[in-house]
């Protein structure tokens, strides 16, 4: 075998000309990726500062009026930039080209370039107003209404406190809180910073939550000796995450984080099966769809004794979530379980669902035809934990399960698209990147004007 050093003067007595074109498509690739980054910083800034102008349909607050506190600082620049149907429809394909020419390029950009790409673009959302969604708002008034007015939002809605200045701002103010115990108690203890403290604690959170994410994802990635460049960016700069999760400080954000630090403790020679449970129990107490990856995470090792510990790991995790819980509600606190069974009652008009029956002349989706996609869903889920005690991938195969469970959903709502991201870019599965990114494609194409006509009537 030629020694390395045999190599190095066999490469440097190549012609010049040679050497040069070898690293021509390794430029090409960094170039497209910068441009990529050029344009996801643009579109984002722009994004957020046309939000700042005033309440539109993509900062619902007709009803609330608009605080400077709401707007962001944004406001004052005085460039009045204002969000309508085609700059937003414009905004976010620029945007989508632009991802996707770093994912092109992810490989050859340097790490230092995705990470601050990364950062600026979430602080730049964190600037402007909540995007696409009255969530946020819904956050701080279930935390009110028990921290400040004892009221249990598992048990009481919002409009039972009418004198709480939350109440304009907020979508459904007959609901009760869909979200786990853990993220109640959270939410108790940020309002007492008051509304405008709370809601910036909450876009705060958003953006520390995602980009720890981001990094636990690369750090996994690098574990399996994957790139690490790659996941961060095909985490953490998609549009998706960028103008639902981070621009709509969202709380499952803070499940992303805990996926990926599951992620990241579960990958490489040194994986802790058992200790990657724990996060996972947690999530559980944060938004409940994240307890699909439990079970492939206890059927990834092949010894069963093995997946006996992990199982019991996880299932000492729940006991501690649901004791905390105990704590906090009592028997109260299951109460999200009531109007999580209340919305997959409803049917979101984009919903896979929804959509398949119109085009197959079925009207509104028929309760036997959502129970077929319920039934779907739970085929996927008993093959891929099968193939999973069989040694596939657990983080692939949980990965399929979660767009089998937002593609069933009668419930669907854009940000859910993020949920199968974090596994699909730590996934040594081809398939299943190309799947969740064409389902990011259509939680995109909803709310694009050029879909209309193409998709069922709504928002």
């Amino acid at each position: 075998m030629p020694s390395l050093a045999a190599a190095s003067s066999a490469r440097e007595r190549l012609p010049a000309t040679h050497r040069a074109s070898a690293f021509e498509p390794q430029l090409m690739l960094r170039v497209l990726g910068s441009l990529g980054l050029i344009g996801i910083l643009t579109s984002t800034f722009l994004l957020a500062a046309g939000a700042s102008h005033g309440p539109s349909d993509y900062v619902r607050l007709q009803k609330a009026g608009w605080p400077s506190w709401v707007a962001g600082p944004f406001q004052g620049l005085g460039l009045h930039l204002r969000l309508d149907h085609e700059s937003f429809q414009a905004l976010t394909l620029v945007m989508l080209g632009a991802y996707l020419l770093v994912l092109v390029g992810a490989r050859s950009l340097p790490a230092l370039a995705i990470g601050t790409t990364v950062a600026i673009a979430y602080l730049l959302l964190m600037l402007g107003p909540p995007l696409l969604s009255q969530d946020v708002f819904g956050y701080v008034s279930f935390g009110r209404m028990g921290a400040l007015h004892g009221l249990d939002p598992y048990t009481h809605v919002a409009a039972e406190a009418p004198s709480d200045p939350t109440l304009p701002f907020i979508g459904w103010p007959f609901q009760h809180t869909p979200y786990g115990p853990l993220f109640t108690l959270l939410s108790y203890a940020v309002v007492q910073l008051g509304f405008a403290g709370a809601l910036w604690a909450f876009k705060a959170i958003a953006v520390i939550t995602s980009a720890g994410a981001v990094a636990l994802v690369a750090i996994a990635a690098r574990s399996s000796n994957r790139s690490g460049r790659f996941a961060a960016a095909f985490l953490g700069l998609n549009p998706v995450m960028l103008e639902f999760a981070v621009g709509g400080s969202h709380n499952d954000t803070i499940t992303l984080l805990l996926v990926a630090g599951a992620l990241a403790i579960a990958s490489g020679a040194a994986a802790r099966l058992k200790a990657a449970a724990w996060p996972l129990a947690v999530a559980v107490g944060f938004k409940i769809s994240a307890g699909v990856l439990l079970p492939f995470l206890v059927l990834s090792p092949e010894p069963w004794i093995e997946r006996a510990k992990v199982l019991a790991s996880a299932v000492g995790g729940l006991i501690v979530v649901g004791a905390i819980g105990a704590i906090g509600f009592g028997t109260n606190m299951v109460g999200f379980l009531v109007p999580i069974g209340e919305e997959q009652q409803q049917l979101a008009v984009h919903s896979i669902p929804a959509e398949t029956a119109r085009l197959l002349g079925l009207g509104v989706a028929p309760t036997w035809w959502r129970y077929l996609f319920d039934a779907g869903f739970l085929f996927v889920l008993a093959l891929c934990m099968w193939r999973t005690a069989k040694g596939f991938d657990w983080r692939a195969a949980a990965g399929w399960s979660t767009v089998a469970l937002v593609v069933s959903t009668a419930w669907l709502l854009p940000w859910y698209a993020v949920w199968a991201l974090p596994l699909a870019a730590v996934s040594t599965d081809k398939k299943l990147r190309v799947v969740v990114l064409l389902f990011c494609l259509y939680a995109l194409m909803i709310r694009l004007p050029l879909a209309e006509g193409l998709l069922g009537s709504g928002t």
